[in-house]
């Protein structure tokens, strides 16, 4: 069963990690095969909640581009650097391939073989040269063996074909002839005597029992085979090894994990019809060809707490979403196919989950009741939101005697954990919660944190606001806030820069407008930040 994503946004939060895990234990229990994953760094009080919960951390999810590993391609097509030239001449055949990776005995990849390049060396070759096992000999020539001493043979190749008073007096032998000769006893002793490599009787010859006592003696390796002459020595080549023709130079070979998208372009600009696929440890897996890049499987993905292409996971347009479950506006993503979309103007993605575990008749465990509601707690300020809605409530009172906590005092615990600006640079502070939004060509960008104390932030005021102006300069904002929200006092204090200050005082009606002024009742991005400035700049 294919193993499907279930994530929140980029900028995670508890309601988007917690609703991830939540409903990925959800839809295990109905049968399938889900896995919860982040798209980025956790903040302290996403991960005072996992740790309170004794919950894991996900793992990341950084893309979900097509990789080779999704392409149907031809997995474990591969041949060991010990085999001959005819088998791997028989293994492209029956496979239809023209091109072959070889690999040693680990299944390293040492390079590649083509049709071309067998045709290459039969043509062409020196077909003197012998580098072969005793097995690849035998196989090649159909032969049978009579004596073996060498489990590997190196040396020339000779044809008896003088007349035998020539070849004993003329003809040199050594320890690196390979002889191959007919039914001629003269020849095959002189042979024996000057210790050949190897001697290969043709035709079924006869060999008496007299030279291969000798042979024995001289540590000669004795073959014989069915074959004539003329066609053990067009065989005989092929029982070389594979290595002896392998291509190492300018090997383009791909990653498992390689993209589609970066497979393409490659391929487009060396227009070889297949390429090894290799793992981490340049192991070979099996061959890619061009056209199985079309035949892939896409991932699959549930996507929580967000609907908008530009919040989402890298690749996700290559993606197939199957399940959208979330509590904010449409946004922009689209599918092919019919799916499963629960969307609801509730204070967090968690209260549509409990329901969903109610209608499912699942049964919640304690440690998944805890995650879902802090995520309620955390995205409904422990119900002090304009979001918070009638059904939040309801969630938050279940799901509390589920873990058998005070909601009130587990929730001012976990925002306590998580509004610690300690040890954050003004630029982490500014972007651990921050969305980009486009209106009309305008491009908006609203960070906010929680807090219970201020005066960590106005100790730094004036660095803040440079920050902030700088980096509307650099990114080309038209309007950047950052939303300082403090839920003792109910309300936010708000740094911006310079250009968003008059759509700021209109945003929001102010008679006088500065850095850091504090706007009560003013707690929601999603309900009052957001659309009180679209409503302006739309």
């Amino acid at each position: 069963m294919q193993k499907i994503y279930v994530f929140g946004h980029q900028k995670p939060d508890t309601d988007s990690v917690t609703a991830a895990i939540s409903l990925s234990y959800l839809k295990n229990q109905l049968g399938l095969n889900t896995t919860p994953r982040i798209l980025g760094t956790l903040n302290k009080e996403t991960r005072f909640v996992l740790n309170y919960f004794q919950v894991k951390e996900p793992k990341q999810l950084n893309s979900l581009r097509t990789q080779i590993k999704d392409v149907n391609y031809l997995k474990n097509h591969f041949i060991d650097i010990n085999y001959s030239i005819s088998d791997t001449f028989h293994y492209m055949m029956d496979h239809r391939l023209s091109t072959l990776p070889i690999t040693d005995d680990h299944h390293k990849l040492l390079g590649i073989v083509s049709m071309k390049d067998i045709a290459k060396e039969q043509i062409s070759g020196d077909i003197h040269k012998l580098n072969a096992s005793f097995e690849n000999i035998l196989k090649s020539i159909q032969g049978t063996e009579l004596l073996r001493f060498d489990d590997i043979i190196t040396g020339s190749i000779m044809i008896a074909s003088y007349n035998q008073e020539t070849f004993i007096q003329h003809v040199d032998i050594d320890c690196n002839t390979i002889l191959i000769v007919g039914n001629r006893k003269n020849i095959i002793e002189h042979a024996i005597k000057k210790q050949a490599k190897l001697i290969i009787i043709t035709g079924n010859g006869e060999i008496s029992s007299e030279s291969i006592a000798l042979a024995k003696q001289n540590h000669v390796n004795l073959i014989t085979t069915s074959y004539d002459t003329f066609m053990t020595s067009k065989h005989i080549g092929l029982s070389n090894f594979v290595n002896s023709i392998i291509n190492q130079d300018n090997i383009i070979c791909f990653d498992e994990n390689d993209t589609l998208h970066r497979i393409k372009k490659i391929t487009g600009e060396y227009k070889y019809s297949n390429y090894p696929v290799i793992d981490e440890h340049n192991r070979c897996l099996g061959l890619l060809r061009l056209g199985d890049i079309d035949d892939h499987q896409k991932k699959q993905a549930i996507l929580v707490d967000h609907n908008e292409y530009e919040q989402s996971v890298d690749g996700l347009n290559e993606a197939e979403i199957v399940e959208i479950v979330d509590h904010h506006k449409i946004g922009t993503i689209g599918t092919s196919m019919p799916i499963n979309f629960r969307n609801m103007p509730v204070g967090s993605t968690n209260t549509i989950l409990y329901l969903l575990y109610q209608e499912n008749n699942i049964l919640i465990p304690p440690h998944i009741a805890g995650l879902m509601l802090s995520g309620i707690l955390s995205d409904t300020l422990i119900l002090k939101s304009p979001t918070a809605t009638e059904i939040d409530k309801i969630a938050i009172d279940a799901l509390s005697k589920i873990v058998n906590v005070d909601y009130q005092t587990y929730g001012m615990e976990m925002i306590k954990a998580g509004t610690s600006l300690k040890g954050l640079s003004i630029e982490q502070v500014l972007y651990s919660d921050f969305k980009d939004f486009n209106i009309n060509e305008q491009n908006i960008g609203v960070g906010q944190v929680l807090t219970l104390d201020i005066e960590e932030i106005k100790q730094q005021e004036k660095e803040y606001i440079a920050k902030i102006e700088q980096n509307a300069i650099d990114k080309n904002y038209d309007v950047i806030a950052l939303f300082i929200t403090d839920i003792i006092n109910n309300g936010s204090y708000v740094y911006y820069n310079k250009k968003a200050e008059e759509i700021l005082k209109k945003s929001f009606q102010l008679e006088e407008i500065y850095q850091g002024i504090f706007l009560p009742n003013c707690i929601s991005r999603k309900k009052q930040i957001i659309p009180n400035i679209m409503k302006i700049m739309g």
